[in-house]
């Protein structure tokens, strides 16, 4: 799969995507006014920009949007960029500066030592 990147913006539609499967553009229109205030054009142009990065597809009739790409490869991607820029890629470093940060209880501690033991 491309490394197809999100903004804020355009996650907040993909959501829309990801619970409903597939929606009439004036639909995603309606509820983004609703919870985030955009106008339609404002929306019907985030919708345009995500066509073209591949992550919806268009249908008709009635400007039917399918998401291309799955909530957990967005995750997969946003995280390992995140990596990337913050940790220079490390995922012990982000671990042990996120958990030094943390206050975590016993039962928490438990499971995240039992976690890591999968993967020994």
């Amino acid at each position: 799969m491309a490394d197809i990147r999100l903004h804020e913006g355009e996650l907040n539609i993909m959501e829309l995507l990801w619970s409903n499967k597939s929606l009439a553009a004036k639909d995603i229109a309606k509820i983004i006014k609703e919870y985030i205030g955009w106008e339609k054009n404002t929306t019907y142009t985030v919708i345009k920009r995500l066509i073209e990065k591949g992550a919806v597809k268009r249908e008709e009739p009635g400007f039917i949007c399918k998401a291309t790409v799955s909530k957990r490869a967005i995750q997969i991607s946003e995280t390992k960029n995140l990596l990337d820029k913050l940790y220079g890629g490390s995922l012990s470093k982000f671990f042990v500066d996120y958990v030094s940060n943390q206050t975590l209880n016993a039962a928490e501690l438990a499971e995240m030592q039992r976690i890591l033991g999968q993967y020994r």
